[in-house]
Formats: structure tokens, sequence, C-alpha cells
């Protein structure tokens, strides 16, 4: 109350609410321009407008004779435009940039609370207003520019040559059938960014005429400003009481759909995108970016989101690529759809698709022609494969768009090793689907194209072998005797007669590792993101002591059902089947540990197999690990009594028969 007697009222104005040039009135918003030029002074060549959209075009002319108008850059302008030549298209007839374009923008979508005031002989007269436009200048004759130079461009590079002109060239085309618009299709055509565009294109702008402001025509439409009429009932909507005028000031916010912006129906708000489960989440990341580094993942998911459950998920929908996450094939390509290209059903995509990710897992760098040739799909698939998770660099191929990311490698060894017996199975389909010959197995020796640069020195790697060796030098000196008393003792237990059979006694190199990988030199140690001396065993292939004993139990129950079943194998194929039986094993099993050869060969011999001399042709191209053949000697059962064991065509004596 006090306040209000300090604030006496001092006039009262009567207020009028003129309908003259309701819906019809329209608030511009011009650039700020120097205060010794009004817009009085310019001079508005042109004008035009779309109702529907409220969007408004003027152009208007620059004063070229101020002294701070550059005239060599306005020349420049209208050369790059227009060229040398002037006709009616021209851009600036004059050889000079003496004009410019203004294009509109609304200001806010909800006017309804604007008005235009008019104070006259102490009445406040107000009409309004139907449209708040921003005016921006225009650069489209930069585009035109731009075409121009190509066209020029076009032009040299085409040449005058006659032969070139009469020779007709022959070009494979790709015919495609339309097919059948569905009404979610149609929906989805209907509410996307182009086909708004186009719609928008297609109505036609209404020509204007401008009326200076001094202008007898702007004199008379000035005047519907003011209301015609004082009566009552021209001014009926402002007498209302007082709650009534305070709910006209103020009305409730009440949130309409029309007021939010349209969105493509397959496009989702981080907002809306946090509202979904996990998995769902993580899908459609994936989906949309197609490549992604896991720390990336998870600073768009949230501080607060669990990174077991994430691991958990994207392994669902994702494949490791150089320590990576690159979406699976068959989330981008579903079953029961086709290429867009070439009508090529999902399932071929989806190899294809896999194919040029396997090779991205050997090396940094994918040639197209190769993948072509080897997929058999059309230049567009392939292309599409290639963009998704690759760059071009000219002269040189595809590139794998990120870098290697060691930080994820050496957090998560067991996620690693996982994936890489994924890729190993994976190989072996696309062996037996594409035929792939040893070159495409095998990685590219590339010295400009590295995969990832070594961070440990020569030196170094051998002082940490070293002192690993000296650690573990009386737990490896207990177990060697262990095993030589074990042998010593299943040697005098069975008695054969060596006069009649052929059993090759070959010492095991402590110095083999086992090739846990049917890869053949990998590009700087890296199998699918695992470096070699990442592996938690030691240089000659022994565990820490806590998982000796379980390692042992597992192995050996492995070797034993696959030696009942088989029953005569080499070394290769042993260590396939056990690469096999490893990818079946959940994450975090005690054989992914790592087996050396010397472990698996010494479990072969403890389960009661010997290693049998197979007379191989002196010229043979068979690999080390395929030389070494092992049979099942004793069981435990009847079949320990037979004389003899077949292999390759031949029948082997075995030791327990004397004749």
């Amino acid at each position: 109350m006090a306040n209000e007697e300090d604030d006496p009222i001092i006039q009262e104005i009567d207020v009028f609410l003129a309908r003259s040039l309701l819906e019809k009135l329209y608030l511009f918003q011009y650039p700020i321009r120097p205060a010794s030029m009004t817009y009085d002074d310019v001079t508005h060549l042109s004008a035009k407008i779309k109702p529907k959209q409220q969007k408004v075009e003027l152009e208007m002319a620059i004063d070229t004779l101020n002294p701070n108008y550059c005239r060599s850059k306005g020349e420049q302008i209208a050369l790059n435009v227009d060229g040398t030549c002037t006709d009616e298209t021209s851009t600036y007839s004059s050889k000079l940039m003496d004009k410019q374009t203004f294009c509109s923008s609304q200001a806010a979508s909800n006017v309804s609370r604007y008005a235009a005031a008019v104070y006259k002989k102490g009445e406040l007269h107000l009409t309004p207003l139907h449209g708040i436009l921003q005016l921006r200048p225009s650069f489209t004759y930069l585009d035109k520019a731009d075409a121009k130079h190509r066209e020029r461009e076009a032009a040299n590079e085409g040449g005058d040559s006659s032969q070139d002109e009469a020779e007709d060239d022959v070009k494979q085309i790709t015919v495609r059938f339309s097919r059948p618009e569905t009404e979610q299709a149609r929906q989805r055509r209907v509410q996307s960014y182009e086909f708004l565009q186009k719609r928008q294109a297609e109505e036609h702008w209404v020509h204007l005429h401008y009326y200076g402001l001094k202008d007898s025509r702007s004199e008379h439409e000035r005047q519907y400003l003011f209301s015609q009429g004082h009566g009552l009932a021209e001014n009926t909507e402002l007498i209302k009481s007082p709650s009534e005028y305070l709910m006209m000031l103020m009305p409730p916010s009440v949130e309409e759909e029309n007021d939010k912006p349209m969105a493509p129906s397959n496009v989702l708000s981080m907002a809306q995108l946090k509202t979904l489960p996990l998995a769902d989440q993580i899908k459609i990341l994936m989906k949309n970016v197609k490549v992604m580094p896991f720390a990336n993942l998870m600073s768009l998911l949230g501080s607060g989101t669990d990174s077991t459950a994430v691991l958990r998920c994207i392994q669902q929908v994702a494949m490791l690529v150089q320590g990576n996450w690159v979406v699976k094939s068959d989330v981008l390509y579903p079953k029961d759809t086709s290429s867009p290209h070439s009508g090529v059903p999902a399932e071929v995509l989806c190899r294809g698709r896999d194919f040029v990710m396997w090779k991205f897992t050997q090396d940094r760098w994918v040639v197209r022609k190769e993948v072509a040739a080897v997929t058999k799909l059309c230049p567009e698939d392939v292309k599409d494969f290639l963009e998704h998770m690759s760059v071009a660099r000219i002269n040189k191929g595809w590139e794998f768009m990120l870098p290697y990311d060691e930080d994820f490698v050496k957090k998560h060894p067991d996620i690693v090793q996982r994936q890489h017996m994924l890729w190993m199975g994976i190989q072996a389909k696309l062996e037996k689907v594409y035929n792939l010959l040893k070159e495409h197995l095998t990685p590219k020796k590339q010295e400009a194209q590295s995969a990832h640069p070594l961070l440990v020195s020569g030196e170094q790697r051998v002082s940490m072998a070293k002192a690993k060796v000296k650690q573990n030098y009386g737990q490896l000196e207990k177990e060697l005797q262990k095993q030589k008393a074990e042998m010593k003792s299943h040697d005098t237990s069975v008695k054969m007669d060596v006069s009649n059979i052929h059993i090759k006694e070959e010492p095991v190199s402590d110095e083999e590792p086992m090739d846990t990988s049917v890869y053949e030199g990998m590009n700087n140690g890296i199998v699918n993101g695992l470096h070699v001396e990442e592996d938690p065993t030691d240089l000659n292939g022994h565990l820490p002591g806590g998982c000796i004993d379980r390692v042992a139990q597992e192995l050996k129950a492995f070797v034993s059902s696959t030696f009942k079943k088989q029953f005569v194998l080499t070394l290769s194929e042993l260590k396939r089947l056990f690469n096999l039986h490893l990818a079946s094993l959940p994450p975090g099993h005690t054989l992914f540990s790592g087996i050396s050869d010397k472990m698996l060969q010494d479990m072969v011999l403890d389960t009661g197999c010997k290693q049998i001399l197979v007379p191989f042709p002196p010229q043979t191209a068979a690999s080390p690990d395929e030389l070494k053949v092992y049979a099942l000697w004793e069981a435990g059962d009847t079949y320990d009594q037979d004389c003899c064991v077949s292999y390759g065509g031949m029948w082997y004596l075995k030791g327990t028969v004397q004749s």
C-alpha cells in the first residue's frame, strides 16, 4: 500500500483495438546499419512473398558511391557470378555488385501476444501482428559463382578431341524395379526433410510493390492503424473484468502438439533415447554411428551407467575390430530385407560386410577391388560397406577410420580373447563360402600401412622376459622334475616291442609357443587387438601356480574326449579343435589364461597317446604342426588290445602285440 501511495496515477489513456489490418500486418526486423544510414535512404528494387510459409525476399540497392564501398571487390564478385558476358539472366547487369538480397525467417512461432501500437491525441490504438520476420542477407550469388566455376572446369577437362567425341562410351547400367509403397513407407516419406523442402519450393512467389515511407499510398495505409470507430461495440474485447483481463495477459501454459518441431520418424533425441532400455539405447546408437570406441559409448550413455552391463549388451549388436566396436551386419541388414542398389538379399549382404570387417581385423588397409572380386557384389554395395567403417585414401585404399584402442584392449583382455574366437568362427564360414586362397588369409606387408606402432622397444621386451623367467624359475624346475618322474614311471609300466613299431620320441621345445590363431604374420603382433606380450603366461607357456591344477584338469578332459572321438589327430587339427572349444566357453574361463604347445603336447602324451612316425614325402608342403601325428594308444577299455591303428591310408602296428 505504501508503494501505491508513492506511485500515484498521473494519467489514464483510452486503449482502442484496430481491426482493419487484422491478419495483414507484419513486423520486419532489419539488420543493424550505421546510424548515418536509415532505411528511408535505401532503395527497394523488388519484393516477393510466400504467404503460406510467411517467407519474404527483399532486393535492396547498395550505394556504390559511398566512400566505404570497395569498388574493386564489387567488380570481382560480379565477374565471378555472371562471367564476362552480360544478358538478361545476369545477376548484376552493371558489372558491379550494386544490390543485395535479404531473406526472412520467423522470429517467433506464436505472435498472438504481440501488437503494433500508435499513440495519438491521448489515445492508444493497438493492431495485432500476424507475423514477425527477421531479414538476413542472402548469399545465393555465391552458389551461382561456384556453379560457373564448375562449368568452366568441366569444359576444360572435356577437351576438344574429335576422336573422343566420335566414340560412344559403353557403360554398364543397373536395372531396378520399383516396389509398391506401403502406408508406413509413405508416412516416412511425407515426414522426411527432403519432402518438406520440395513442398515448400512448390509454393509460388507473389511479387509485391514497395512504397516508400513518404509515399501517398503509405500514408493512406497508415490510417488503418487507428480504430475506425470509438463506440463500445467496436471494443467489446477490451471491456473485461479484472480476472478475465489478467487471464488474457497471462494465459495458462498449454503445450500444443503443433508447436513442437516435426522430426523424422527414425530420429530420437537424447532425452527420448534415455527413456529406453539400455540394450535398445546401445543398439540405436551403434546402428546410427556404426563404429565407436567404448569410451565414447559410455560418455553418450551417461555417467551412472554400469560398464559391465554395457559390455554385455554391446557384444549382442557389435563386433570388436582393432579395439573399437563395429555394428554387426545383421543389425544393419535385418532378415527379409534387400539391397537398395542391387536387390541382393540381406543374407548375402551380411556375408560381404562380414568379410570387410574380418579384413580390417588383419590390417588397417583394405582394397576395394579385392573385396568386390571375392564377394561378387555390385560396386555400390561394396562402397557402402567400406564407408561404414573406413575412409578412402588416394592411391592407398580404404583405411579403418578409428585408431587402435589400446586402452580398451589392456583393460578387458577376456572380452578381446572371446571376440578373437568369434572372428575365428566367422573366418571358417567365410573360407567355405568364398573359397578363400592363402593370399586372402595372409595380410599384405606394407611398410607405409602399419597397423599400430609398437610402444615397447626390443631391449625392454628382452629385459621383461628375463625378469619373468627368473621369477618363475623355481616353479618351472619343480614341474619339470615332476613330469620326468611321471614319464619314467609310465615308460616302465608299459612294455612294448620297440622292434615292431616306429615311434618318434621327439623332445618338445620349451621355446615353441602354441599358435592359437590361424593367422600368420599379423601386423605388429595384433590379433584383433590382442598383443602377444599381453599373454598372462610366461615365455615357456606356464601359468601361475594357483591356476595350474584347474587348467590341467580342464585341458585333460578336452584332450581325452577329443581323442576318444577321433583316435588319430595331427597337432594342427588338435589346435583347431581346441580353438573352437575356447570359442564356446564363457568369458573369464580358466582356459583363457593361455595354453602353450608344450602344455598341450604333454597332456596328449599323459592321456595315453603316442606320436607316430608318418613317412611324408620329402617335398611335402605341410607345416611342422601337420607333420606331428598322435594316436590314442591306451584308453583303458577293450580296444587297447587292438593290434594296429590307421592313418593316411596306412596301418601302424601297436606295441602291445609281440608278433
